[in-house]
């Protein structure tokens, strides 16, 4: 039976289930104590046939982008923040996190998750607003430079995006660039309502424009992307991160990251929000029973490598994370 919950919101019926491997990164090991109090988002790129692990470090003065890379997934080597903070009243001076980088033919681009306002010490949780910068660089591990002057989208006050407008997935498609950008917006309940939306450029430098309605409606609540096609059959899956939420003790509404959900579509611009599967949550993770973060893709040697992000045992918190890893057979279909 498909999971209900207390404010109504929309839930997954069928189950397209990963196998999971379990932890392939810990928190704590990173030089500096860069991720001291944990390590999440994480998003693997290939780069000359070295894996790239980018992930939000949470450290002794906030929360950074961290690089460490591997060329078997198993061992290791941490190279500390890519990015620092920027410096106090710029837009990233709280935290410079969460990136998602593409090619353009002569250099790569960072499309990186920024704010002004962090949660007090040790914490130092990145609070709303949630804005999108840019950074670029030659290669993968760096060095990068951030670009303050471009500014691909920013929240607007009164829309489904006026709360954050961070950055997700990118790729090119059909002579644009395609952008699956995380919105967030207030709600008559007091819940934040979450969904995706869709920036389209034909310049990375310049600016993008956010269609006017979200690809889901705002009480889907699902947040982050990761997409992956599918030349077998044609098809589109959109992996996104799924907010659920439960009745507290003292009647208010309590929320946390729950499961990865995908969807698919023929159509990488038009998404129906009924054609939808669970990928992972308490009942096929191995480790954490509560806590199912931000997933990225990438599919290697025939099999769709699923990264995310948790919490062992039975508890959900923004710190003390670690990066698991989950399988999917290619080529990827459907659920019946």
């Amino acid at each position: 039976m498909p999971t209900t919950f207390p404010d109504g919101r929309p839930s997954a019926q069928l189950r397209l289930a990963a196998r999971d491997q379990g932890v392939i990164f810990r928190h704590g090991e990173g030089p500096a104590q860069c991720d001291m109090l944990g390590a999440r988002e994480a998003n693997v790129f290939l780069e000359d046939g070295v894996y790239h692990l980018f992930y939000d470090g949470a450290g002794p003065r906030g929360w950074l982008v961290c690089l460490a890379t591997s060329r078997d997934l198993v061992h290791w080597e941490r190279h500390g923040p890519l990015l620092d903070f920027g410096s106090p009243g710029s837009p990233d001076s709280a935290t410079a996190t969460s990136p998602w980088v593409i090619h353009d033919g002569t250099q790569w681009r960072m499309f990186y998750v920024a704010s002004p306002n962090a949660s007090p010490a040790p914490d130092y949780i990145p609070s709303f607003p949630y804005l999108t910068l840019t950074a670029t660089a030659p290669r993968l591990a760096g060095p990068w430079t951030k670009h303050y002057d471009v500014r691909p989208f920013v929240p607007q006050p009164g829309t489904w995006h006026s709360l954050t407008a961070s950055p997700g997935f990118v790729l090119r498609e059909g002579g644009e660039y395609l952008q699956y950008f995380s919105s967030t917006t207030d709600s008559p309940a007091g819940i934040y309502q979450r969904t995706l939306g869709l920036a389209r450029t034909r310049d990375l430098a310049g600016s993008w424009t956010i269609d006017p309605e979200p690809l889901f409606p705002v009480n889907e609540q699902v947040e982050n992307t990761s997409v992956y096609f599918e030349p077998t059959n044609g098809l589109w899956f959109l992996f996104t991160n799924h907010v659920a939420s439960e009745r507290r003790a003292d009647g208010t509404i309590g929320e946390w990251c729950d499961a990865i959900w995908v969807y698919w579509s023929r159509d990488p611009r038009r998404w129906d929000q009924h054609q939808k599967a669970i990928v992972l949550d308490r009942h096929n993770c191995t480790w954490s029973q509560r806590s199912i973060g931000m997933p990225s893709v990438l599919p290697i040697d025939g099999r769709l490598a699923l990264f995310y992000d948790g919490n062992h045992g039975e508890i959900s918190t923004n710190m003390q994370r670690d990066v698991g890893l989950a399988w999917l057979d290619l080529p990827l279909r459907p659920p019946a």
